[in-house]
């Protein structure tokens, strides 16, 4: 291996020989040393200065935890489209993010010191906790930054943003206060789900990220109803709330019943629908007696079942009122109704009196711990208490009937554990009153795939609830509300100056330790001061700021924002549809009202490969560097873009995908490329661009033309953010090729064919293969770099840049030719039917065969074959080609039905017909394909309704023919399968001309390096076939300026160790030694 090659790109002086094995995954790292040697993103973006703006917003992840292959995929998506900006002539600023508040870090603190409860943390101090959050934050920001170099994506570290930067706080206060100006924000009493383990409400979309399937309880109790021998039966799976009930709810409309049950005697009250399942197996169980609707009920007042809140029996409680939320599927149509801890009962309770607004008591606090005043169960936490609680209810004749329930139920998406629903005071945006703007909205921008925008997303909208933004909690940006002690005067501060002329101090943070202590004198009230509220924002709330709070807008960079605002561009995973993509549109929405980006890439899930979520203690997926360092990053890349996962669907990683496509892509583009560097680099090679271009031979236009239109490809792809498409398109490329160019233009290439038509033939392929690395630039950045870092010594110096990274997007050379297309199709069509029979018959390649038939009724198609006559004999190793239109001479005709299309017109019958069909005649065939139409009894059939096929006639006594059918039977290939023994003889000296040139390149042997070839204990035969004619001149012309001999001189110099070979029986030893 060439040492230079393998050392530094910035030792290179002019063209290297590239080996034959190289490690990528070490040609990446040392292109990231290049990178790191030469400021190599730096330098693009001020490179780039002046030229219009694109605009990318990258979404902050946490840096309290290591990336994995979700960070990755949106990385790599991301570098992709930001790498394509810049190469087709944007400016792309790329600042990597940081969130950096919030309950990742809170609870990881809490954890850590062995806090529980808010006295422990006012007990160490706001200000300390806060410190040790702050230690935290940056944890592992340099292994973050290490994993996204390493994969190859260029971003800006050096110039990042924090949440928790002061600048980046203040903005976010001035985004609130334009909300609080437009009167979008305000403060309410709402039942939210509550983290135990976080103490602290979260919002709706944070709720919502982490469903789990749970077993519960699932208990049916009984009401006594005052003043009656009956009881009402209700229904629940949280027993933890029963002590907070206040009412029962039933539905206006649905049918109850009042009933005797025949075992015990007791008299119940319940919904019609529900006795039989819920409550019976039968009816025969019960007798009714009544039958009312549940209007009926209303106000009727019954006992409770714990005496907690007994005293609020006399200010109106525990009566039965009307919902229309009811249903008549689960349950007994009677829903036990807790204000405190269900959002519709807590709405129906307000509107029927039972409690008063802004004011409501609860028996569990924000830890979802039992009150003192709950005696029989104080302190312990509500999961844990329903054991209990349903021994209570039991001991007390409460209990009609327990058992357990499987369903979907919120986990905090922090600590795992189950979340509470609990009615809490927070600060709100109005996000109901924006719902028309937000669909308007969300319907200006780009989704891939817009199924997501169109469905997901927008059902999300249209069912937006306020949004809840304020946390009592600490570490994150204060919300900055100062308001007096009677809560009348409120003062909504948008900036450190505000602060500092209010108060008469100018914080040098604005974390609450520096800020809590602040007071602003009252205006209304002389004597008395505002002290802020002790809530935090919403970290969601301040990542959704980011568009303005990165730039730290309004205070500077006015003019920057206004020009790069909506951002072109963002890309994150499907689970932000009800995070940051929600709180992006929310907050923009109601600042501009505009959407906050134009186009939107979005992500499924990355899992195991047995289709269960990733885990680091299962350890049931592969370390990403580790992948990396074994197959590299180009790989792993491509990997993930072709796959659905760039479709928002779920991938299940297999380590085995990215080793194919190294196999499949990779490796095979890389050896275009060497063949290319070997050929060109004897010659002392300057392509021509102009040559290339106005080339004459048919295959080199063919290639051209093809590599062109893949540009236009790409480049309509990604103009439509559509990146799942465009590996398929390259890779179909790669083979077109390596398979196809390469292989027909071998001889030229080495100049067989004359030193013009090398030259010519090598400024193709340097136009193809520098054009293609260009085009692969966005997707594959290391390998086509240190393919770059070669071919530029083949440029004019003028023409080098220092990466090829700085370079444009190549533009098409070429227009498009259909027909030379078509032509080239049909070509490749024949000849991969041929491989096949050879593969059928395990015909060697290196062995000829006498005669290929090649059958088609269509002219056009046969003299298409006709202009390529000479590839078809090279390919198809063959002596003697066929075409001929005389179809009936070999093939016979049969059909079948079409069964979709027969089943749906005829129905049953469509069977007997197709039947009919398939026994048709080859004249009734010939027949149907003359006119297209066809009779079976009384039934016309089309060509929708059959199929037509064609099969060899069969063999005649002068030859033996093997046949294959491609296109629906449109060509028919015969290939005669009679061997002799001169093309035994023309097989054997193929096979020996192979085995030379692969022992020549086991030593690394190049074409130009001179050497001679000893074969020792040669058979006899074999030596014969070699040395005389007429197949020695194969040897001569496959082997130019070789000489062969059967004795090793005694002072020979050996140009590699000696190779043991047999071919086709005969054995022999292969010396390559110097002439």
């Amino acid at each position: 291996i060439n040492a230079e090659y393998m050392g530094t790109f910035l030792t290179m002086s002019g063209l290297q020989s590239v080996p034959d094995k190289v490690s990528f995954p070490d040609e990446e790292a040392k292109i990231c040393r290049f990178w790191e040697e030469i400021d190599a993103f730096q330098e693009s973006v001020r490179r780039s200065e002046g030229r219009p703006e694109y605009s990318f917003y990258d979404g902050p992840p946490f840096a309290t935890g290591l990336p994995h292959y979700g960070h990755i995929l949106a990385g790599t998506i991301k570098d992709i489209v930001t790498r394509y900006a810049h190469m087709t002539g944007h400016h792309v600023s790329r600042r990597f993010g940081w969130d950096c508040h919030g309950l990742p870090v809170e609870y990881e603190i809490d954890q850590a010191l062995g806090l529980k409860t808010r006295e422990d943390v006012h007990a160490l101090g706001i200000e300390r906790y806060n410190a040790e959050c702050r230690k935290i934050v940056m944890r592992f920001a340099t292994e973050w930054e290490t994993v996204v170099k390493r994969m190859g994506r260029w971003i800006d570290f050096r110039n990042d943003y924090k949440t928790l930067d002061t600048p980046y706080m203040e903005s976010v206060w001035s985004v609130f206060q334009q909300l609080y100006q437009k009167n979008l924000v305000y403060r309410g009493f709402k039942v939210m789900h509550v983290s135990t383990a976080c103490g602290t409400p979260l919002s709706n979309f944070e709720a919502s990220q982490n469903y789990r399937e749970v077993q519960d309880p699932s208990v049916v109790l009984r009401f006594k109803i005052l003043d009656d021998d009956a009881c009402f039966l209700a229904w629940t799976t949280t027993p933890w709330t029963l002590p907070s009930n206040l009412a029962l709810i039933v539905h206006p409309n649905i049918k109850y019943v009042r009933f005797v049950e025949k075992a015990t005697g007791r008299v119940y009250v319940a919904g019609k629908p529900r006795l039989v399942d819920m409550l019976y197996k039968s009816l025969d169980e019960v007798q009714i007696l009544a039958e009312f609707d549940g209007s009926e009920l209303v106000g009727k007042r019954y006992q409770p079942l714990f005496p907690y809140w007994a005293h609020k029996q006399a200010e109106g409680a525990y009566r039965v009122i009307a919902g229309d939320f009811v249903d008549d599927k689960t349950g007994t149509c009677i829903v036990h109704c807790a204000p405190a801890h269900g959002e519709d009962d807590y709405r129906v309770a307000l509107a029927n009196n039972i409690i008063q607004e802004g004011t409501l008591d609860c028996l569990v606090d924000n830890y979802g711990l039992f009150s003192p005043v709950v005696t029989d169960f104080a302190g312990q936490h509500v999961k844990a208490a329903d054991k209990s609680i349903i021994r209570y209810l039991k001991d007390h004749d409460n209990l009609f009937n327990s058992s357990t329930i499987h369903h979907e139920y919120p986990f905090c998406w922090r600590s795992d554990t189950p979340l509470i629903s609990k009615a809490m005071a927070s600060w709100f945006v109005r996000v109901t009153s924006l719902k028309d703007d937000l669909i308007a909205n969300n319907k200006k921008t780009r989704w891939v795939p817009d199924t997501i925008r169109d469905g997901r997303f927008h059902n999300w909208l249209a069912s937006s609830r306020d949004w809840s933004i304020s946390r009592n909690r600490y570490w994150g940006t204060p919300i900055p509300l100062w308001v007096s002690e009677d809560g009348e005067e409120v003062v909504c501060i948008g900036s450190i100056a505000e602060l500092e002329r209010r108060t008469g101090h100018r914080p040098t943070d604005l974390h609450r330790e520096f800020v809590d202590h602040l007071t602003i004198p009252s205006s209304r009230t002389p004597g008395t001061v505002l002290r802020r509220i002790p809530d935090t924002f919403d970290c969601w709330f301040e990542s959704g700021s980011m568009p303005y709070a990165q730039v730290h807008h309004p205070f500077e960079n006015v003019e920057r924002f206004e020009r790069t605002f909506p951002a072109d561009f963002i890309a994150e995973g499907v689970d932000q549809t009800r995070g940051w993509f929600y709180t992006l549109m929310v907050i923009s929405t109601a600042l501009y009202n505009q959407p906050p980006f134009k186009n939107l890439i979005v992500n499924g899930l990355v899992l195991a490969s047995d289709g269960r979520k990733m885990s680091k203690r299962l350890k049931n997926y592969p370390d990403p560097m580790l992948v990396a360092e074994t197959h590299g990053c180009d790989a792993l890349r491509l990997y993930l873009i072709d796959s659905p996962v760039v479709r928002a669907e779920n991938l299940r990683f297999d380590i085995a995908g990215v080793r194919d496509v190294v196999k499949e892509f990779i490796l095979r583009f890389h050896n275009a490329y060497r063949f290319l560097i070997m050929y060109a680099l004897p010659l002392h090679f300057a392509p021509n661009q102009r040559e290339a271009l106005e080339s004459s031979n048919v295959m080199d236009k063919w290639i051209l033309t093809v590599v062109s239109s893949v540009i236009r490809f790409v480049a309509a792809e990604m103009a439509e953010y559509r990146l799942s498409t465009v590996l398929g398109r390259l890779t179909k490329f790669v083979d077109e090729l390596t398979n196809w160019y390469l292989r027909f233009n071998r001889q030229r290439l080495k100049g067989r064919k004359g030193e013009a038509e090398q030259r010519t033939s090598l400024n193709v392929l340097f136009e193809v293969v520098y054009t293609f690395a260009r085009v692969m630039a966005p997707f594959t950045p290391f390998i086509v770099e240190s393919m770059y870092q070669n071919l530029k010594f083949m440029l004019p110096e003028a023409e080098r840049q220092p990466s090829i990274h700085f370079l444009n997007f190549p533009q098409p050379q070429c227009t498009s030719d259909p027909v030379l297309e078509r032509q080239i199709k049909r070509l490749q069509v024949v000849i991969t039917l041929g491989r096949l029979i050879r593969d059928r018959r395990r015909i060697s390649l290196k062995t000829p065969v006498r005669e290929i038939i090649i059958i088609n009724k269509d002219v056009e198609y046969l003299n298409d074959l006709r202009a390529f006559l000479p590839y078809l004999y090279g390919e198809l190793h063959v002596k003697q080609v066929t075409l001929t239109e005389q179809e009936e001479q070999y093939v016979l005709l049969s059909a079948e039905g079409v069964p979709r299309s027969l089943g749906k017109r005829l129905g049953k019958s469509g069977g007997a017909v197709a039947a009919q069909i398939k026994s048709w005649t080859n004249d009734q065939v010939k027949a149907f394909v003359a006119t297209g139409r066809g009779m079976v009894g009384e039934v016309e059939v089309t060509t929708d309704d059959v199929t037509v096929k064609k099969t060899f006639r069969g063999n005649d006594a002068e030859a033996v023919y093997e046949a294959a059918t491609a296109g629906d039977g449109d060509v028919v290939m015969l290939v005669d399968i009679r061997e002799d023994a001169q093309l035994r003889d023309e097989g054997l000296v193929y096979s020996f001309v192979n085995r030379v040139q692969k022992a020549r390149k086991a030593a690394h042997l190049t074409p130009e390096i001179p050497l001679a070839v000893v074969l020792s204990a040669v058979p006899e035969a074999l030596w014969r076939v070699l040395t005389e004619e007429p197949t020695a001149s194969m040897v001569r012309f496959s082997l130019p300026g070789v000489a062969l001999s059967r004795v090793l001189p005694e002072n020979a110099r050996r140009l590699s160790d000696p190779v043991d070979v047999s071919l086709v029986g005969h054995s022999f030893q292969l010396h390559l030694i110097s002439p």
